[in-house]
């Protein structure tokens, strides 16, 4: 099979997107490479979706996709949304992970994740090794009147030299949105560092009946100027 090449584009996505206050920030922040700062209040992230048929996609197919990591300091793109370093990315293509490691730098892992709406509530729940590792539990309804659009700025690290992807992204968001409830299952999981503080403390979070987004057709290596504001010098 030919190797995918960006960019790569999805429609129609099923999308749980939202960030919280992790219950131990110096686990959280263990996980940010030298050369990155987390926020002050070391706030995590965590997109679950589905892609349930391969006419959604220009050449992925249907697969389904959990990444999670770190907001980051000094790196917003304009309108003020903070750079992003993934720190888990777990996915059911095998030719999406190869995609996204050999193109993104992106730490890849198998998996799986479902999202069931009945009537106003949502589970999305990973799975690794057929074993639930977070499920999430929303209340929400149909789309309202915000519509999202974006571009989201994630940073990776490829050949050992950190580079910037901006994806663009649109949607109409579900209202009402609330997380009720945030499980991590699995404590000897390195995805247990970033377990929510209780209460649970959700800074920002969105439900997309029909998200659209693209995986970006070139990587900007970070300029010498924005690695000295990484880290604060």
């Amino acid at each position: 099979m030919e190797k995918l090449q960006p960019p790569q584009l999805v429609v129609n996505s099923r999308m749980l997107y939202f960030g919280w206050v992790p219950a131990d920030p110096k686990a959280a922040e263990e996980l940010v490479p030298t050369g990155l700062r987390p926020l002050p209040n070391r706030q995590v992230f965590i997109n679950q979706y589905q892609v349930d048929s391969d006419e959604q996609t220009s050449h992925f197919g249907a697969y389904s996709l959990t990444y999670l990591g770190l907001d980051v300091a000094d790196l917003d793109i304009p309108g003020g949304v903070p750079a992003r370093w993934w720190t888990h990315y777990i996915n059911s293509s095998e030719q999406m992970n190869e995609f996204a490691k050999r193109v993104y730098g992106v730490p890849t892992s198998s998996g799986t994740t479902e999202l069931e709406l009945i009537g106003k509530k949502l589970v999305a729940t990973t799975y690794q090794d057929e074993r639930p590792v977070i499920r999430t539990t929303v209340e929400t309804g149909p789309a309202g009147d915000l519509f999202v659009r974006a571009h989201l700025r994630y940073i990776t690290k490829v050949g050992g030299e950190f580079v910037s992807g901006r994806y663009p992204a649109i949607g109409h968001c579900a209202d009402p949105f609330k997380v009720t409830k945030l499980e991590f299952l699995d404590p000897s999981h390195s995805l247990y560092a970033l377990r929510p503080k209780e209460p649970l403390e959700v800074t920002w979070g969105f439900y997309f009946h029909n998200a659209a987004f693209a995986y970006p057709g070139g990587l900007e290596p970070l300029t010498s100027e924005e690695i000295r504001r990484a880290q604060g010098r």
